[in-house]
């Protein structure tokens, strides 16, 4: 058992829904932080009887954000890990797609990891290890045709995560990000049914690099993107 506390955001999905049940699998306690109204009850179960399950979580707002880790914190008295998960994606072409994307994309990737950590931070430079773990996108480092919106929000993701890394270089507090390409989850199954799906990266492999990431093993790195892209 650990005895570390780990809160994941967009846990209801396909890679936040791996990773709490890898790291409870690896001792950690669990919080899941989700704007589904319902979290999956298989999921809740699979983490343990001290899992903290938040729903209906909106993380675009500051205020919400700030009052799921008070109420994860006063449940567990201590927050080690902060996996930000909770995001989107569109495919637009520029000329063809319209504003609202782009403010959707900046709110549901960047804005909802902005305002998680930001209410996490206090109490992640008082753990002993404290680990910030970004979600970016390998489409982020050089985008094609209609990943203009997602990309530039993931790019900002990235940024977030070099500036606080070197912000926090004076604390125990580790920032990353990973990079993914394309995951194999039975959305993008749908959307591209002839690929090779053995190619793409599974959501089980992804968590793997995070729970390194979060891990005391994984001090000595921080502000590192790290591109996680299978055979793709």
């Amino acid at each position: 058992m650990t005895g570390r506390v780990i809160a994941i955001t967009g846990a209801s999905g396909v890679l936040g829904s791996a990773l709490a049940r890898a790291a409870a699998e690896k001792g950690y306690r669990v919080a899941l932080i989700d704007h589904a109204p319902v979290t999956p009850p298989d999921l809740v179960s699979a983490c343990g009887t001290g899992v903290v399950d938040l729903p209906g979580t909106d993380l675009t707002s500051s205020e919400a954000a700030a009052s799921a880790i008070e109420n994860l914190v006063a449940a567990t008295g201590r927050l080690d890990v902060l996996v930000n998960v909770a995001g989107g994606f569109v495919w637009q072409t520029t000329q063809d797609g319209d504003a609202a994307s782009w403010d959707r994309m900046h709110a549901l990737n960047l804005k909802t990891a902005l305002n998680a950590t930001r209410a996490a931070l206090a109490h992640l430079t008082a753990a002993a290890a404290g680990r910030i773990i970004n979600i970016g996108a390998n489409a982020a480092l050089k985008a094609a045709t209609g990943m203009g919106a997602y990309g530039a929000s993931k790019a900002g993701v990235h940024r977030l995560t070099e500036a606080l890394a070197e912000e926090l270089k004076a604390t125990g507090v580790t920032v990353n990000a990973v990079l993914p390409s394309i995951i194999d989850t039975p959305a993008n199954r749908a959307d591209m049914p002839e690929a090779d799906f053995s190619a793409w990266v599974a959501p089980s492999d992804l968590a793997s690099v995070i729970l390194y990431l979060a891990s005391e093993e994984a001090r000595a790195v921080t502000g590192a993107l790290i591109p996680v892209t299978g055979r793709v």
